[in-house]
């Protein structure tokens, strides 16, 4: 961990991506946990209206995430994107906070958050962008480190806005809190990034933006991106049932899925860099298929656990496999369209969105032929299903670390 941590430092565009997405994610940590309390108890919106407007916010995510790749493709450099990303943040959070209306609420979660959002895979790109000049056993270890600074910021930043607003007769704070961290990225864009810097690409290419599209759609893309979907929803999955089967089966309280989710957080930071390490010695299927498989038998095991004691010793296998399939996962998408930065890294975007939407099928599927517990094996069985899928398109050639 040391040492990839050392390389990061070293190099000064990836530190300050680390910066970035570390604040970045200090963005969306403040405000999700309280998304729907502000949204439905401070502001009045409905459950209807509120279900609805997070879908449509996640089409428009990863809308504004392909088309700024697209863009920044072909642009040639990641900063303006970036730049307008970051300001786009500031506004949508604080004009939440300044203007605390209903339609604020609406126009910041569809228009400015979405194109904020769009950070995390410029970020991405660009770290690719400034080290392909890096052996790829530095550069699986670099992706690692930012996907464990974006996971710590997952873990620090709830409780300290939490602890920060207890007792507070709003939860809104959080949103000006939210705006800062968008500022902090803005200053890291201004003058952290170089203002020509390159996006994978020799030179400025036009790229038309329906073709960008149907790349996404293509033969050679959209299998290997449902395997990965298909992976990535047993995370999804597991975040709907673990309270349930917790607080319900396995008898336990609230408190208990606190506890449980902060140390699979922190584990997640840890294992993050030993699957780097993995990663960068077998190959990226080979790997990827590894943490997926643990994450499985950690699903089965969580639908078959009876007691509180059960799921805190699980917490261990859990951690370990969703680090796998947490991180491994971006640099396959990226080595899908291995020479367009910007649209390689907006795949990751997809990816969550396309999980995001198994992951409801499945609980919806799950629920109403089982229960609970059922559901989560159904989970793990969908994730064997993806391991299978990119392991019979790439098992063979795979992805090695020496390639």
């Amino acid at each position: 961990m040391l040492s990839t941590l050392t390389l990061v430092y070293r190099h000064p565009p990836v530190r300050v991506s680390a910066l970035a997405i570390f604040f970045f994610g200090f963005s969306g940590a403040a405000t999700s946990p309280y998304m729907s309390l502000i949204g439905i108890n401070e502001l009045g919106l409905s459950n209807a209206v509120y279900s609805a407007l997070m879908f449509i916010a996640a089409v428009v995510n990863v809308s504004a995430s392909v088309t700024s790749g697209i863009v920044a493709d072909r642009l040639g450099y990641f900063r303006s994107p970036m730049i307008l990303a970051a300001l786009s943040g500031i506004l949508g959070f604080g004009m939440v906070y300044a203007v605390p209306t209903q339609w604020s609420f609406v126009v910041a979660a569809l228009i400015f958050i979405p194109i904020f959002n769009s950070v995390n895979s410029l970020i991405f790109a660009n770290v690719r962008a400034v080290s392909s000049g890096m052996p790829v056993r530095e550069l699986i270890a670099v992706n690692s480190a930012i996907r464990a600074v974006l996971s710590a910021s997952w873990v620090l930043v709830p409780g300290l806005v939490g602890a920060l607003l207890a007792g507070a007769p709003s939860m809104l704070p959080a949103y000006l809190i939210a705006a800062f961290a968008c500022l902090v990225c803005l200053l890291l864009f201004v003058f952290g990034i170089k203002k020509q810097g390159s996006a994978g690409t020799d030179s400025r290419q036009h790229y038309p933006y329906l073709a960008s599209v149907r790349l996404i759609g293509s033969r050679s893309v959209l299998p290997r991106l449902l395997g990965i979907a298909l992976i990535t929803s047993m995370l999804h999955v597991n975040g709907a049932v673990l309270p349930l089967v917790t607080t319900g089966k396995a008898g336990g309280t609230p408190a208990d899925v606190g506890v449980i989710v902060g140390i699979v957080a922190f584990l997640e930071i840890i294992f993050i860099i030993f699957w780097g390490w993995v990663e960068a010695r077998t190959s990226t299927v080979i790997a990827m298929s590894a943490g997926a498989l643990i994450y499985c038998a950690y699903l089965v095991l969580l639908g078959l656990a009876d007691s509180p004691t059960d799921v805190y010793v699980l917490s261990l296998i859990s951690g370990l496999g969703a680090a796998g399939i947490i991180a491994i996962p971006i640099t396959y998408l990226q080595n899908l369209i291995a020479d367009r930065a910007g649209l390689g890294s907006s795949l990751i975007a997809v990816n969550i969105f396309l999980s995001g939407g198994l992951s409801s099928l499945l609980f919806a599927l799950g629920t109403a032929i089982s229960d609970y517990s059922g559901t989560s094996i159904l989970g793990a069985v969908a994730g064997l299903c993806g391991v299978a899928l990119v392991f019979a398109l790439d098992g063979r050639r795979g992805i090695k670390a020496h390639d």
